[in-house]
């Protein structure tokens, strides 16, 4: 039933311009996403909407996931650096796109939910390509900077320098932020020798972004 329903979902997205890469979509067709969600929201796992995941807190919809994997630009042998771990859903995609050859670090400030994801990732098998950690995502994780890709699933108020900081040369950062109140813009942020390319991609919805002092 829900190998039908996932099939259907990736073709959906391929039409509606989010997946643009076949990686992308081989990944999002190996993931199951209803091994992510709550057991009274299985049946609607493949729905392109947000669901909540407990703890005041969701997981994204499938569209965005993609969005944010294509924008990017994630590839075989990538690092990546996570911020907003949630259920896992988004890192075991990342981790199918980065394939044995790379790494996704995901960091998650609330401990009930960082061992839940760290349990179902590994049941998955993804707990060779994915370190789950507990703390500030607001800080990044530098003992494995630089980081070749960082993606975070929740809006700030700025885009954090420490991120900055830990992205490499060349790296790309996607952050949704909070440009005024209630409204947030997802950014693409390229870090290039001279300095950065932000680039302003579209309106979104996101949890914040929680800095702890």
């Amino acid at each position: 039933m829900f190998e039908e329903q996932r099939r259907r979902l990736v073709e959906k997205l391929i039409e509606e311009g989010y997946i643009r890469r076949p990686e992308v979509a081989e990944a999002m067709l190996k993931v199951p996403r209803e091994e992510f969600v709550p057991e009274e929201y299985k049946d609607l796992a493949y729905v392109d909407r947000p669901l909540p995941i407990g703890m005041g807190q969701t997981i994204s919809a499938p569209h965005m996931v993609a969005y944010m994997i294509e924008a990017a630009e994630l590839k075989r042998g990538d690092k990546v650096l996570e911020v907003g771990t949630g259920s896992g859903y988004h890192a075991a995609v990342m981790a199918e796109v980065v394939g044995p050859e790379g790494h996704v670090y995901t960091i998650e400030r609330i401990p009930q939910l960082a061992e839940k994801a760290k349990e179902r990732l590994e049941r998955l098998g993804y707990g060779d390509r994915v370190t789950v950690l507990v703390g500030d995502g607001s800080k990044g994780y530098p003992p494995a900077a630089p980081y070749d890709k960082i993606i975070v699933t929740a809006a700030a108020k700025r885009i954090p320098e420490e991120l900055v900081k830990q992205l490499k040369v060349g790296g790309i950062m996607v952050i949704p932020v909070e440009e005024e109140p209630g409204y947030q813009v997802l950014y693409r942020i390229e870090k290039g020798p001279e300095g950065l390319r932000v680039q302003r991609l579209l309106p979104v919805a996101f949890v914040p972004l929680v800095e702890e002092g």
